[in-house]
């Protein structure tokens, strides 16, 4: 099956791809090897990348986005890419020319997609973390409704072609979705979702109001020890996963990988070995049963790998809701 095929109709009208290339990575890896593995992935078969102005890297996947046009690998138009608004700029008037800056050093005309990247805003400023003395973050008081009303803008003058949100619980979302004179929904949450961590709650949720969910986080984590507590389960060392992957002769990766796009999920796949790169795009080769989807769903246990707990005082951390 051409992996490229496959994609998830938006409520805008735009289409997303159903597996996605995640950009993100541990602060040891030195920037150019974003652009090496995302030429790869693109080269393997990818169409749909995901970062974000928090990963410091957009330069290196623009560039290499813009090799794979040059070379004749892929047109413009075949490339789904997703920049993210990051918490600093959430105040309305410094949404677009965050945007602005994302392009810029992209080096394209538009992103596919812009996401809210966090509900919690923090002090403007070049500063991704900015902290007081004791090391605590400080916050900034935005309405979210109108974070949103500027990206509705962002959308309206081409710089990006949809909107949406990332790490939003359900009512976050119903306050935009009731905002009145919202002009456009969401397309998508981009959320934290693996066989440990569902979130069926939140995909009911969404999917009731046409909004799609997109999984990050997929594999469970990749231990980015900044950001994951270490002493939470391994997931793809997991038993059934790996019964399930050997019945198939597929990985507990695919099968994780899997499990999501046949619910629905759109699913970002994180790696930066080409070996594995090569690998995720197989997650078509192959189709779990009703058996094996509900023996994955039997493994969701509540665990979560990115909690920010840093953010866990300021009145939008999106954690402290069921879903």
């Amino acid at each position: 099956m051409d992996p490229k095929g496959q994609k998830v109709k938006l409520n805008d009208g735009h289409f997303i791809p159903v597996l996605g290339f995640g950009t993100a990575e541990a602060k040891e890896v030195p920037k150019s090897e974003a652009l090496e593995v995302t030429k790869f992935a693109i080269e393997a078969g990818f169409r749909h990348i995901d970062s974000a102005h928090l990963y410091q890297n957009e330069e290196q996947v623009g560039q290499a986005i813009r090799s794979k046009i040059a070379d004749g690998t892929v047109k413009r138009e075949d490339i789904f890419y997703t920049s993210k608004l990051w918490s600093t700029s959430l105040r309305p008037e410094l949404v677009r020319p965050a945007l602005e800056k994302s392009l810029n050093n992209l080096q394209l005309d538009y992103v596919d997609l812009y996401i809210i990247h966090f509900p919690v805003a923090l002090k403007p400023g070049e500063t991704l973390f900015p902290t007081d003395e004791n090391g605590k973050p400080i916050f900034d008081s935005v309405d979210l409704c109108r974070t949103w009303e500027a990206l509705e803008k962002c959308k309206d003058a081409g710089l990006t072609k949809s909107i949406g949100v990332s790490n939003f619980n359900h009512k976050q979302l119903e306050k935009i979705l009731n905002k009145p004179g919202l002009k456009y929904k969401p397309v998508c949450n981009q959320v934290e979702c693996h066989p440990y961590f569902n979130q069926s709650k939140l995909l009911d949720f969404c999917k009731s109001h046409d909004i799609v969910l997109v999984a990050y986080g997929a594999l469970g984590s990749q231990r980015l020890k900044e950001w994951v507590n270490p002493n939470l389960p391994f997931l793809l060392e997991d038993p059934v996963l790996s019964a399930i992957a050997k019945k198939h002769k597929q990985t507990p990766a695919l099968v994780a990988l899997r499990y999501q796009i046949q619910r629905g999920v759109v699913v970002l796949a994180k790696s930066y070995n080409k070996k594995r790169i090569k690998e995720n795009i197989q997650v078509f080769d192959f189709e779990l049963t009703l058996e094996d989807m509900k023996a994955i769903d039997g493994l969701n246990s509540n665990i979560r790998y990115y909690d920010f707990q840093q953010a866990v005082d300021h009145p939008e951390y999106p954690y402290s809701e069921e879903y």
